[in-house]
Order: C-alpha cells, then sequence, then structure tokens
C-alpha cells in the first residue's frame, strides 16, 4: 500500500508550475495568447478613460474658479459684506 504525503506533492506541483512560469518562453506565449483581448478590452474603455479624464479637468476648473472667487470676496468682504465686519 502506497500513502502518499499530499501536503508534500501538492508543494511539489506548485513548484513545478512556478519554475515553469519562470521561463520568458513561457511568458511571451502567454503575452501573445492574451494581447487581443487586453486590446480588446483596451479599445471598450478608451471612451470612458477619456470621459473621466475631462470631467477631472472640468472638476478642477471648478475648483480653482471656486477659489478665486472666495479669494476676491474675502478682499473686499468689507465693502460687499458689512454685516461680517467685527
Amino acid at each position: 500500500m502506497i500513502i502518499y504525503n499530499h501536503n508534500k506533492m501538492s508543494k511539489s506541483i506548485l513548484s513545478q508550475c512556478i519554475d515553469i512560469l519562470k521561463s520568458d518562453d513561457v511568458r511571451k506565449e502567454i503575452k501573445n495568447i492574451f494581447s487581443p483581448v487586453t486590446d480588446l478590452i483596451l479599445y471598450e474603455i478608451y471612451p470612458y478613460i477619456y470621459l473621466i479624464s475631462f470631467l477631472v479637468f472640468l472638476i478642477f476648473i471648478f475648483i480653482l474658479a471656486i477659489l478665486i472667487i472666495l479669494i476676491i470676496l474675502l478682499r473686499n468682504k468689507n465693502n460687499t459684506f458689512p454685516l461680517l465686519t467685527n
């Protein structure tokens, strides 16, 4: 009767798989296999990337405008808001 140590066997299989994946040829083949999928995914999400970039830029412009308005109002608060003076 042969008794296998399951933990030892699984570690050896795992280490063999890792050794195989470390070779450059296998890495290149995996990249070649998955490159059409990644290209398709990037092609599909490009409009959303552009939209998000535009919205981030627009929000930056709005925050900058609010900051400028606040600076102007705080400089002229004596003239604009007489109730705020101490």
